[in-house]
């Protein structure tokens, strides 16, 4: 019932792009937004819109309010998430990819046409696809031994036909919403944004780094695997249990700081995994001695 579920909602999105009806009325900025908020919000907007629809720029904007005139959150931090979350939002796929292809080519007509060649691995693709039709190809890539399989995609503007593949794959931005790809973002958003709302509660000194921990997550193909399980690894290891209080580290930006320099693009993570044991082993020690005093 999930999966007929699944295709009757991308049926239906799809019919109603293609009979022009809207996702609703321009989304408005956040009531109280600081003026030096504004004009990156602004554009964040607009980008999302081009990017995804106004329903999804509705989303940005009613994640944004839960911040404007929060206590402890300065025009500064506010115009960081901003723009951060616009970023998150506006993820580099491949279809993102070709849109930005096209935008190129539209705003530079005569500039010559080079062949612009990408490494994607096979996994990103795939879950660029709505879940019904991407989970049995995932299923099929990992019995292969395929999942994590690079390969080289041409986005390129060289010719008629090279332009008409890249507008069929930008627009598949309308089966986007309904991708594996697209509920991670999702989830992956919604968790950076409640672990800066721990850090204003558990510890605002924090808060600014863990606003910036987004910018680790960036790209595509291994670089973005890489930099998401980095950021995952320093949240879970030393940001969730402070939080928790299973943690002490009087310094948690201090920390972060720390752990982010040793992060390596190493899939194994050894050199980030160390560091955070090591500075695992200092709040508990740090612990014990406050204890025994």
């Amino acid at each position: 019932m999930g999966a007929f579920s699944d295709v009757r909602e991308s049926l239906r999105y799809l019919f109603a792009d293609i009979i022009g009806e809207q996702d609703g009325s321009m989304p408005h900025l956040p009531a109280g937004l600081p003026e030096a908020a504004v004009p990156v919000a602004s554009d964040a907007i607009h980008l999302l819109i081009e990017y995804q629809g106004t329903r999804y720029a509705k989303l940005y904007v009613d994640r944004l309010k839960r911040f404007v005139g929060k206590r402890g959150v300065d025009d500064a931090m506010l115009l960081d998430i901003a723009r951060l979350m616009a970023m998150r939002m506006s993820y580099e796929d491949a279809i993102r990819i070709a849109q930005l292809k096209l935008l190129e080519l539209e705003a530079y007509p005569d500039t010559p046409r080079a062949d612009d060649v990408r490494k994607l691995r096979l996994d990103e693709m795939v879950e660029a696809l709505p879940t019904v039709v991407a989970e049995p190809l995932l299923d099929v890539l990992n019995w292969l031994g395929w999942v994590h399989k690079r390969v080289s995609i041409h986005f390129s503007t060289a010719s008629r036909f090279s332009i008409r593949r890249l507008k069929i794959e930008a627009s598949l931005k309308r089966w986007r919403r309904y991708s594996i790809r697209y509920s991670k973002e999702r989830d992956w958003v919604e968790r950076w944004l409640h672990m800066v709302d721990r850090a204003l509660t558990k510890q605002p000194a924090a808060a600014r780094a863990i606003v910036d921990t987004a910018t680790m997550v960036q790209g595509y193909g291994d670089a973005y695997r890489y930099g998401l399980a980095d950021w995952h690894a320093i949240i879970d290891g030393l940001a969730k249990p402070t939080f928790d209080g299973v943690l002490r580290l009087a310094d948690l930006a201090g920390a972060i700081a720390e752990a982010r320099a040793a992060a390596m693009p190493d899939p194994r993570q050894v050199a980030l995994k160390r560091k955070i044991a090591e500075i695992r082993a200092r709040g508990t020690a740090a612990e014990t001695d406050t204890a025994a005093e």
